[in-house]
Order: structure tokens, then sequence, then C-alpha cells
């Protein structure tokens, strides 16, 4: 059942980063991922209200947010700086590099989600993951050829950093979200994420947009594909979390099944924008995609 629930996750995750490119084309970053916060946070705003109101009501279609504690508030308020961290970075870089590219970056995020299973949760590799990880290192390798060719230096583009730094953010959220998921209610992380991120998405907005003089701010335009960013990462999210509750499951499978994803946010950018080198990098994608594989069938 876990299993069938990443991959649906991974379906939405592709089409939100599709969303996300969509969006961000040519426009301001931090409104775009301030206004899509907002946007959920507007979404689960009847599921909480009505939880309080008819409880027994959500209850039943499995919708209920029960109370929850301070100390357990302050577990999803860490999660939120986390995740919005994460998305900072990743939506620069989506501005700013090819969908094509950063797509085989953000699948290599089930090696560092897998290191800190080693070292959190004692999960332990055999010879055959040990081989995936050897297959997924040397693929992402050769992505760095790719970008060459598009004039994108792995080592000198502050936005190659910037997709590095919000994928390992994105590994660590994976990690709290496994420890987490242990000790609180699946549907009460879900809403007061969604609220705790626009929390957290203020004092940047603030700092970064609203106090530097307007001729100075990137110029920014409003796009209906900015709040389908926050829907299909809630249905994303909803799927991985109902996932993770489950007692047998193993963060490091689901987040390499939720990884295919990028097959989707893939396609979609060589059909929509057009992009270069478009049979290399796929190349390429697919092999660091045939590394995660293998380390999730080599698992006992």
């Amino acid at each position: 059942m876990w299993v069938i629930l990443a991959l649906i996750s991974a379906v939405l995750l592709g089409l939100y980063d599709v969303f996300k490119k969509l969006s961000l084309n040519y426009n301001a970053v931090l409104p775009v991922l301030f206004l899509s916060t907002v946007t959920a946070a507007v979404a689960v705003s009847p599921i909480v209200i009505g939880s309080v109101y008819f409880p027994e009501a959500f209850q039943k279609v499995h919708l209920y947010v029960p109370p929850i504690t301070a100390h357990e508030h302050l577990l999803i308020f860490i999660k939120s700086v986390i995740v919005v961290s994460s998305w900072i970075f990743a939506f620069h870089a989506m501005k700013h590099l090819p969908i094509t590219l950063i797509s085989p970056i953000r699948a290599t995020g089930p090696i560092w989600t897998l290191i800190g299973a080693i070292l959190i949760f004692q999960e332990r590799l055999n010879l055959v993951q040990w081989f995936g990880v050897l297959v997924t290192l040397c693929f992402f390798y050769l992505l760095s050829t790719a970008g060459k060719l598009e004039g994108i230096s792995f080592r000198k583009n502050v936005w190659i950093f910037c997709i590095i730094a919000a994928t390992l953010l994105g590994a660590a959220s994976g990690l709290f979200d496994k420890y987490i998921m242990r000790q609180i209610d699946r549907i009460a992380v879900q809403a007061w994420f969604s609220y705790y991120q626009v929390v957290v998405m203020l004092p940047a907005i603030a700092l970064f947009r609203w106090k530097r003089p307007k001729a100075e701010r990137p110029p920014f335009e409003w796009r209906w594909s900015i709040p389908l960013i926050a829907i299909f990462l809630l249905f994303a999210d909803y799927a991985y979390f109902y996932a993770l509750s489950i007692p047998d499951s193993m963060i490091s499978i689901i987040s390499a099944l939720r990884r295919g994803g990028v097959l989707v946010a893939f396609a979609t950018g060589a059909l929509l924008f057009h992009e270069r080198n478009i049979r290399r990098k796929g190349i390429y994608l697919l092999g660091i995609l045939l590394g995660i594989l293998i380390i999730s069938f080599g698992t006992h």
C-alpha cells in the first residue's frame, strides 16, 4: 500500500515542478513562493475548522485534524523552516536553470536521504545497494558534462549550488518527516505545516521584497499556475504522509519511488519549454533513476 502511495505522490510532484517552472519563468521568485504557501493555508482551513466543529464527520472521511501539544507544534514549525529554506533555494534555481537539468539533480535526493537513514535510523546498505549508489553518482557526474554544453558549470554556477542545497535540505526534511510521523497524526502535520510555512515565509518576503525600493524589486506577474503549485503539492504530500504513517514503511524506499516524479517534470520540460540536449540529459536521468532503483530493489 505504501509503495502505491509513494508512486502517486511521485506523479503529483512531477506536475508540481511543472507548475513551478511555468510560474517562475521571467517572474519574481519570492512572491510566487509566498502566494503558493498562502494558497495551501487557505485550502486546509476548511479541514482545520471543520475538525473543531464537526469532528465525527471529518473522522469518517479521514480528514480529521486532532489537537496536538505545544511540543508537537514546535516540531512541525521546525519542519516548516527546513522545507521553506529548501523551497527558497529550489525556486531560485528553477527560475534560472533548465528543468531538464534540475530534474536529474533533484533525483539524487534519495542518496542523501539514504545516508541520513543509515546514520539516524540504523538502516543498512548491502553490496547491491552500494552498487546503486555508485551508479547514481557516476551518472550525476556525467550530467555535469551535459551542463557544460549549455554553458552551465557545476563548479561555478550559483544556481547549481542552490539546487544542490535544496536537494540536501529536502533530504533532511524527509528524515525529519519519518521522525515526527512516528508521534504526530499525519493530517495534523500537513494542516499545521501549511500554516507555519506562511509564518516562515513572512520574514523572508518582508526583508528581501517589501523593504527593497520598488525600482529594485524583480517584476512580478500573477499567473494561475501559482495556486496550482500549492494544490498539487498538498495532494502529493497527503499521499506521502500517508505512506510514511504506515508502520513497516521505509523512508529510503519511499524517497526513491517519490523521486520518480522527475520523469514527469523532465518530459514536460522537453515538450513545453523546448530545452536543449534532451536526449543526452534524458539518458543521464535514466541512469540516475536506475541507480535509485538498484538501491530500492536491493533492500531486504
